[in-house]
């Protein structure tokens, strides 16, 4: 009698963690919730990422280097906390696009996903403009002086490759909706920043870049900030591979798509 209440518990427990999180990314009525997340998230990003070099420029010797790019680590691991579980926290088409390259994510999902990311990148670099009074070109990244765009280029596909590689890692095992994942994910953003900044501006996400150049009016350099993160992301997920082989199991899917689970049941329902 104790072996099948175990056994019940089991199910009850699978039931729960697995199809009907499965059923909710299923379900289309809940999939605007998925692309707010998506557009609230990147909007708080990039006013952060964006933020620091604007400020830096309307207030000189406030906002140090290391300070502008840390924030943003502690930023994305204050949002995958937030609302990882609702949309799986990407923020970045690069991610969105490595998700689903791994097949943890549905292609037909990725347009729409990326689109509200652009959409909350620039929404953010229109409320700084507006607010700090300063030209959101001091918020993009541009390769450094003397450095050629091959230069940025190589530098943005390294730290992009080293961040989906923490990213797909931690979906693969630690589950980045989690504290774990969080504070790697966050903690990279950071690292990567502090050391790879001077030459790219280590962006690794083509929305935080796309924001501020839109606003600012200025794409000169924007296809190393495409280009650089989606070959990055895409020798992430071979290395992936080669580690784990293809996709993240049950545990990468849950953390790509998101586990919502907001709409309280109705006993009346059968």
């Amino acid at each position: 009698m104790a072996d099948q209440q175990v056994k019940q518990e089991v199910l009850d427990l699978f039931e729960r963690d697995v199809i009907e999180p499965a059923e909710d990314f299923n379900d289309p009525g809940q999939e605007w919730r998925r692309l707010f997340s998506e557009l609230y998230g990147t909007f708080f990003l990039v006013l952060v990422a964006a933020g620091g070099g604007m400020m830096g420029q309307a207030f000189p010797d406030t906002i140090s280097r290391a300070a502008a790019v840390v924030a943003p680590g502690l930023m994305v691991a204050a949002i995958i906390l937030f609302m990882g579980r609702i949309s799986g926290a990407h923020l970045n088409p690069a991610v969105s696009f490595a998700f689903a390259l791994r097949r943890d994510f549905p292609w037909r999902r990725v347009p729409g996903y990326i689109v509200v990311q652009l959409i909350g990148a620039t929404l953010a670099c229109l409320f700084l403009q507006q607010v700090v009074d300063v030209s959101a070109v001091y918020g993009s990244n541009y390769p450094a002086d003397g450095y050629s765009n091959g230069s940025a280029f190589w530098m943005e596909a390294v730290l992009t490759f080293g961040l989906l590689s923490v990213i797909l890692g931690t979906a693969s095992g630690a589950q980045n909706v989690g504290t774990i994942g969080a504070l790697a994910v966050g903690s990279y953003i950071a690292l990567a920043g502090l050391w790879g900044s001077p030459i790219s501006g280590a962006s690794m996400n083509p929305a935080r870049t796309f924001g501020p150049d839109l606003i600012g009016g200025d794409f000169t350099a924007y296809w190393v900030y495409v280009a650089g993160p989606l070959l990055g992301a895409t020798v992430a997920v071979g290395a992936a591979f080669l580690l784990r082989g293809s996709g993240g199991g049950r545990i990468g899917s849950t953390a790509a798509q998101g586990d919502l689970e907001t709409e309280v049941a109705d006993p009346d329902k059968p």
